[in-house]
C-alpha cells in the first residue's frame, strides 16, 4: 500500500507542478496585458485542474478512509514523507500565485473602470436622501 501511495503522490506532484507552470504563465500574460492569451490559457488550466482532481481521487481510493497524515506518521517511510512535504510546499506556492494573479486582475479591472468613468462620467443629478447622503 505504501509503494502504491508513493506512486500516486508522485503523479499528483507532477500534475500540480504542471498546474503551477500554467499559473506562472498566466501571471506573465497578466503583466503583459495579453487578454487573448489569458483567454486561451483558461481552457488549459481547466483541463489541468481536472487531471489534478483525478489524481486526488486515485489517492483517496488508495487511502480508503484513513488520513494521509496518519499513514505517514505510522509508516515512518522517508520517501513518502518527502513526497508529501513537496506536495504541501507546491500547494502553498500555487495558492500564493493564484492570489497574486487574482489581485492583479482585480487591480487592472478597477483601473479600467476608473478610466471609463473619467471618459464617460455619470450624468445623473445627485439626489439627497433624508440623512443628507447622496443617493445614486
Amino acid at each position: 500500500m505504501i509503494n502504491s501511495l508513493i506512486e500516486v503522490l508522485k503523479v499528483e506532484l507532477k500534475e500540480l507542478n504542471e498546474l503551477l507552470i500554467l499559473l506562472d504563465k498566466q501571471y506573465k500574460l497578466i503583466i503583459n496585458k495579453d487578454v487573448f492569451g489569458m483567454e486561451s490559457l483558461v481552457e488549459e488550466i481547466k483541463l489541468k485542474n481536472r487531471t489534478v482532481a483525478e489524481s486526488e481521487v486515485n489517492r483517496r481510493k488508495v487511502l480508503g478512509k484513513e488520513s494521509i497524515k496518519d499513514i505517514i506518521l505510522s509508516s515512518k517511510n522517508e520517501e513518502l514523507e518527502d513526497v508529501y512535504r513537496k506536495i504541501q510546499k507546491l500547494l502553498n506556492e500555487m495558492i500564493l500565485q493564484k492570489d497574486t494573479n487574482d489581485l492583479l486582475i482585480k487591480q487592472q479591472l478597477s483601473f479600467t473602470n476608473k478610466l471609463l468613468n473619467l471618459i464617460n462620467p455619470k450624468r445623473d443629478i445627485p439626489i439627497y436622501n433624508s440623512y443628507g447622503n447622496i443617493r445614486r
